[in-house]
């Protein structure tokens, strides 16, 4: 089993509901979601790092590039990187056109969630699961799991109509 580094950009899998405001915001004290995600499926093993909590519909190139200096200098060679799902596909064909012949011997598998955790009844905790397996078993390279399908980064896309990642 290889070692897993997560790496927390922001995204709707690391949403809170607020009920009184209605809206749906990050923590405020630097916290994320993916600890208690990973608590409840009693899986402790990845080192998670906080590297943005950002709706990723508002990220920058700027955003992207601290996400490949962190692939970069991570010393687990299986990194998942939950993203928010507007841009996901973009971000991921973003790193691996980055990393490609500059960083060597890593897969890396972006995630996220269509509905947030704290809403009850999210993908995100099947996503992030199948992830961290991808992770561990494809081969080297950039890819996405989302709704029980791994995708090349090149093959990312958010069908917006059907409310999932398809070809």
């Amino acid at each position: 089993m290889k070692p897993v580094r997560i790496l927390v950009t922001g995204g709707t899998i690391d949403k809170i509901h607020d009920p009184t405001a209605e809206t749906l915001n990050f923590a405020t004290d630097g916290t994320t979601q993916i600890t208690e995600l990973l608590g409840f499926a009693r899986c402790d093993f990845p080192t998670i790092e906080i590297i943005l909590q950002k709706d990723s519909l508002d990220f920058e190139d700027a955003d992207r590039d601290r996400i490949v200096a962190a692939i970069a200098r991570s010393p687990e060679t299986a990194i998942v990187v939950t993203h928010g799902t507007g841009t996901m596909g973009e971000s991921a064909r973003w790193v691996a056109d980055r990393i490609a012949g500059r960083v060597t011997g890593k897969t890396v598998v972006f995630t996220g969630a269509l509905r947030p955790h704290s809403l009850g009844h999210s993908d995100g905790p099947f996503n992030l699961g199948g992830a961290i397996i991808a992770a561990q078993i494809l081969a080297e390279g950039v890819y996405g799991v989302m709704n029980g399908r791994c995708f090349p980064a090149a093959d990312l896309h958010k069908n917006t109509e059907l409310g999932r990642f398809d070809r």
